[in-house]
């Protein structure tokens, strides 16, 4: 049995229905339990070996699912997650795209919160080892699925990566033998990244006192101390910017996000702003933490001010989430190149993330991964979110390819 034979059963109009299925449950972080629960039962199609339905820390659930045995061995993993569609009715009222969770077909494309971010990737794994299960095989190396909540950030108590950190405190991905390459099936237009960036997010609050506008000398105004802070960040974002650039990923840089202060017929006693950093492969993200904490703590002591610098979006770090590389050279990118030459005659195109997703979660096991799926990550999040039916199709069979071709296939058992 060939590759080229698993891709070719790939079923296009199956595809295309549990796509619609799976954009029709709705699953806004923290509320990812029905698109688990519909998971779970897609993996009881004989095509898995094992399925698992498993709580987080605070009961939201988390996905795995494994077949085949031995290397090589391969991860596929997604979010059930997505973000809120609060703006998408008011945009598309009166259309044929009102309803967010619909999932219409229109212009060869379906359209719906998440179509793209990132239940087509998911219905891509699932359709994957269906395909390889109508030539009557399935992987002889180890596949593992590992589709986790709470990856998405925006709804309140919510986006930490409490999924991912579960799932590897369940030991959902083997660390005594660890898999040989993973796939995360964030959108990519089908380019395979194998670069991220890393980031950081601070809010930074500066308190000086708030005194009766007639009487300024009695106060401390954290409004011109918060000019000065923004004054030298920005500055030290254009130091960042001189710097030479990452040839996927590009330049650092910081950008305030948020800003606040005053609002009375008074000396405003206090500022905040937020910011976000991104970080570079190369970079650590403790010292592009501290440079930040250095910037605040100077202008507290030249304004007479106090300051307080709080990282709050901590995922695989502390401080924010870590940058990743994968050579691409790496025997698991050149694979999935040729998978991507053979089912759709074009050349690869190797490319970086523009986001942070957690696949550097998996690299700090020592697991080295890409993201690749179907879908724009420039229309994710928004009111116009969908998926390309054609990719979709491509991308699909382009998984079961490299699927096939990197673990293997034997006959499937017998009943």
């Amino acid at each position: 049995m060939t590759p080229e034979a698993v891709a070719k059963a790939v079923n296009p109009d199956g595809l295309i229905e549990l796509v619609q299925e799976a954009v029709r449950i709705p699953s806004v972080t923290p509320h990812e339990g029905n698109f688990a629960q519909w998971v779970h039962e897609q993996l009881q199609d004989g095509a898995w070996d094992f399925a698992r339905l498993s709580p987080c820390a605070d009961k939201r659930p988390n996905v795995y699912a494994s077949t085949g045995h031995g290397s090589p061995s391969l991860v596929l993993a997604g979010h059930l997650d997505t973000v809120h569609a609060d703006d998408w009715a008011a945009h598309w009222a009166g259309t044929d795209r009102a309803d967010p969770f619909a999932a219409p077909i229109i212009n060869r494309e379906i359209w719906g919160r998440g179509s793209a971010d990132q239940k087509a990737g998911i219905c891509a794994v699932l359709e994957t080892l269906r395909a390889i299960s109508r030539t009557g095989h399935k992987p002889k190396g180890s596949v593992t699925a590992l589709f986790v909540c709470d990856e998405e950030s925006g709804q309140p108590g919510s986006g930490v990566s409490a999924g991912m950190k579960t799932a590897i405190a369940d030991g959902a991905v083997s660390t005594e033998h660890l898999p040989d390459f993973l796939i995360y099936t964030e959108p990519t237009t089908s380019a395979i990244y194998t670069a991220q960036m890393g980031f950081l997010i601070a809010d930074i609050t500066l308190t000086g006192q708030s005194a009766y506008f007639g009487r300024p000398e009695m106060g401390i105004d954290a409004l011109q101390a918060g000019h000065r802070l923004l004054t030298l960040l920005w500055k030290h974002s254009e130091y960042l910017q001189s710097k030479p650039e990452h040839p996927l990923i590009g330049g650092a840089f910081l950008l305030v996000t948020k800003v606040s202060s005053g609002g009375s017929i008074a000396v405003p006693g206090q500022f905040s702003l937020s910011l976000i950093r991104k970080v570079l492969p190369h970079e650590s993200l403790d010292s592009a933490a501290e440079a930040i904490r250095a910037i605040t703590a100077k202008v507290a002591a030249d304004q007479g001010v106090e300051a307080s610098v709080e990282f709050s979006a901590p995922r695989d770090h502390p401080v924010g989430g870590t940058p990743d590389e994968i050579p691409t050279d790496h025997p698991g990118v050149q694979a999935l190149g040729s998978s991507i030459a053979a089912v759709t005659g074009d050349s690869p195109r190797i490319e970086a993330a523009p986001f942070w997703s957690e696949k550097s979660f998996l690299a700090s096991l020592g697991v080295p991964g890409v993201y690749f799926a179907p879908g724009d990550i420039s229309n994710c999040h928004t009111p116009f979110e969908h998926v390309e039916i054609d990719e979709l199709i491509a991308a699909t069979r382009t998984l079961a390819h490299f699927v096939a071709s990197w673990c293997g296939l034997e006959p499937a058992p017998t009943t």
